[in-house]
């Protein structure tokens, strides 16, 4: 009787990995700004939609909207410069640009579907083509879809593993397995967006070179004691930097 369910155990399993493979083949599909094949289960709209629904609490989070309406109208006009001179006008995201009040994390990043942020303590330091630099560079991961493919490859991972512990104790290896995927992924999808950043940069009529001040300017906040690119989801900005000159001369 063991043996018989030891064997039901291993068919559900291998079921439930096939159904994940077949699922995960079914949701490739190309994208046209970077020309990559993903796997994505979300639309569009469910892009936008999840965006939306997380905006304020991720506002929360770091202190807020920056109470300064001149300031962020710099960023609007400069985000919304970069959307209507490039293909991101024609999208079908819907982009806004928000200014935090947190004036100690040095960060900017975008939630699915548009809704892209970045700190007070990060604008302060930028002028306007820099700033273009980082907005385009969160325009890039939007146009990407780089949260719906790691929505998607995420649910790929977890079905896998559900899978693998139903049919025999392999779930913490896989899990294991799926998680350097994702740290993969997550470096390729910062040179990508850099990539996307230098062109929006160049279709609205900024200095792309301010890309590569934007990589020095992390580079000294993040100063000495910088987590080794091996153990970071980001590239370094120095391999950065490289990457940048490198697409640059592709415009030129």
């Amino acid at each position: 009787m063991r043996g018989t369910n030891v064997k039901i155990r291993l068919l559900i399993g291998l079921a439930i990995v096939a159904f994940a493979f077949f699922k995960k083949c079914a949701n490739r599909e190309m994208n046209e700004y970077t020309g990559r094949t993903q796997t994505i289960s979300m639309t569009t709209e469910e892009e936008i939609a999840l965006g939306f629904q997380n905006r304020e609490a991720m506002a929360r989070q770091y202190g807020g909207l920056y109470p300064d309406a001149g300031a962020q109208a710099r960023v609007d006009m400069i985000g919304e410069k970069l959307v209507n001179m490039s293909m991101a006008k024609e999208s079908g995201y819907q982009f806004e640009f928000h200014l935090l009040a947190d004036n100690r994390s040095i960060n900017a990043f975008a939630l699915p579907g548009g809704q892209i942020f970045i700190t007070n303590a990060l604008y302060s330091k930028l002028d306007d083509a820099q700033l273009a630099g980082v907005l385009g560079h969160e325009i890039g991961h939007v146009l990407g879809r780089h949260s719906a493919e790691r929505i998607a490859e995420s649910d790929f991972w977890q079905t896998v593993t559900t899978g693998a512990s139903v049919g025999a104790d392999m779930g913490n290896m896989v899990g294991s397995i799926g998680q350097q995927k994702l740290l993969k992924n997550g470096r390729e999808d910062e040179l990508e967006s850099d990539k996307l950043g230098v062109a929006l940069m160049i279709y609205a009529g900024y200095d792309p070179e301010a890309m590569i001040e934007v990589m020095k300017i992390l580079k000294a906040a993040v100063g000495p004691n910088r987590v080794p690119e091996f153990q970071s989801t980001h590239p370094d900005p120095e391999n950065r930097i490289q990457k940048i000159k490198e697409v640059i001369e592709e415009y030129q």
